[in-house]
């Protein structure tokens, strides 16, 4: 990792540090998406199993004729090699497909594996989602696509409609990232202008029966928002796109045919996405075998394990990142000003957001980080506490860290390695460089999965110090 966890610059801390980093890393682990996929599918004497999360509909099973493989996402790889451990050869149709972004890209058999643009589309993913479009739309009525579905799935295959071009989606995104708009926002605008998402899988596939097993890093599990829900039916309508960017005051900085085709929806000139009761949704299943909340109530047992009092801070953290880190000092200096004799561990999973005002460099997780240790400081928190804030996938952002850790010395590190005013950094979204000088980012690599954020926040009593 960046920081030297037994180096002398972090006084008191490494062993606290050191602890933070395993609670975070128990959350990554309780993501696996491999072993998620084996406890949702089986197969016994042709048949196939599907584990259900309705209630009254514990298991769906099949005996398909084939089965059409379909990966999209960051855990592609992973949930493809344990779909293809589980169903026999014989049964899976052709090559299966699997896009993912470039640092999670291997090998598995069966499949043919594409690397893609995160956050940003390209032209790789795109080649991969007209492949994937094609498989689909082969698969007969009694067969099975199983699609199995992870966090960033809507930038990594991208299938604009015929009247946009992947370079106008591409400067949609753009504007949808810097404006702060939320995921739902930002999915609910992808899905009117794709083939694929908003049930256009789906649509594609039928008459053939649909599943998916679903990863989710979106909160309140909305599986229509998941990689923008490419087998599930879209509540959303064009209006509510272009809602997102009035509200936004962003309208008029989108490319001319991308107003356009919203227009001609909104005026019923363009075909709706495929909604609820729809009959391409007659035989389409799906289920949820993992989701943020399950990481947070994992990483509240690994504080338990190592002693920490749990306090469950939100289970749906949102919001503007910097502003989320100054409410989470306040409570941090609230707790300090109480009777403490234990240390304590303030745990929360969620996606917040940053609204781009400069041309810096770093993620959420690396805002949060920077924006809580200069907020530890204004407020005058007591030098016994360490915060981490961290993505699930190890990548933050367009940098190649996870988040940051920061503790009491870290604006000192700073500014002894030459950041004056490293406030100005947080303004200009520059939380990378800043997090560097005082080696406090959290590098864990690509992880292969993706549930969204994780935060951690450890309190000492003072007699501690």
């Amino acid at each position: 990792m960046d920081n030297n966890l037994d180096s002398s610059p972090y006084g008191w801390c490494p062993p606290v540090r050191e602890g933070a980093v395993k609670i975070f890393k128990a959350g990554v682990e309780a993501a696996d998406p491999y072993n998620a996929v084996k406890n949702a599918l089986t197969v016994n004497n042709g048949q196939i199993r599907l584990g259900l999360d309705s209630p009254g509909q514990p298991v769906r099973i099949g005996t398909w004729n084939k089965v059409r493989l379909i990966a999209i996402g960051k855990a592609a790889c992973a949930m493809a090699d344990a779909a293809q451990a589980i169903i026999p050869d014989q049964k899976i149709a052709g090559m299966g497909l699997a896009v993912t972004n470039y640092e999670n890209v291997r090998a598995v058999s069966r499949f043919e594996v594409t690397g893609a643009g995160h956050p940003l589309p390209d032209n790789s993913g795109h080649q991969a989602a007209k492949k994937i479009a094609r498989y689909a739309a082969e698969a007969k009525s009694d067969e099975l696509v199983l699609v199995l579905v992870s966090g960033g799935g809507s930038a990594l295959a991208p299938y604009p409609v015929d009247t946009i071009t992947l370079e106008e989606k591409i400067a949609t995104t753009c504007i949808l990232l810097a404006c702060g708009a939320d995921i739902n926002q930002i999915n609910c605008v992808r899905k009117h202008l794709s083939r694929l998402k908003g049930g256009g899988l789906a649509r594609i596939a039928s008459p053939a029966a649909v599943h998916s097993l679903i990863l989710s890093d979106v909160l309140g599990n909305d599986l229509s928002s998941i990689a923008s829900g490419p087998t599930i039916p879209d509540p959303t309508t064009f209006q509510d796109a272009i809602e997102v960017f009035r509200n936004k005051r962003a309208w008029y900085q989108l490319p001319p045919r991308v107003r356009a085709h919203l227009d001609a929806g909104f005026g019923g000139k363009t075909a709706e996405t495929p909604k609820p009761g729809d009959s391409e949704f007659e035989k389409v299943g799906h289920t949820l075998i993992g989701s943020n909340r399950i990481s947070v109530d994992a990483i509240a047992r690994q504080a338990e394990h190592q002693d920490y009092e749990t306090q469950i801070y939100s289970d749906a953290l949102c919001g503007e990142a910097r502003d989320e880190a100054e409410k989470l000092a306040v409570h941090a200096k609230k707790l300090m000003q109480e009777e403490q004799s234990s240390p304590i561990a303030v745990l929360a999973g969620g996606e917040t957001t940053v609204t781009l005002k400069g041309n810096g460099r770093g993620g959420r997780n690396q805002e949060m980080a920077l924006a809580f240790a200069l907020a530890a400081e204004r407020h005058g928190l007591e030098p016994r506490w360490v915060f981490l804030s961290g993505g699930t996938d190890g990548r933050d952002g367009p940098t190649d860290a996870a988040g940051g850790i920061v503790d009491p010395g870290s604006i000192q590190r700073m500014r002894a390695n030459g950041l004056d005013n490293p406030q100005a950094f947080l303004d200009n979204n520059d939380s990378y460089v800043a997090l560097k000088r005082s080696d406090d980012l959290l590098d864990t690599g690509a992880t292969g999965t993706n549930v969204a954020d994780l935060q951690v926040l450890l309190i000492y009593p003072k007699l501690y110090h």
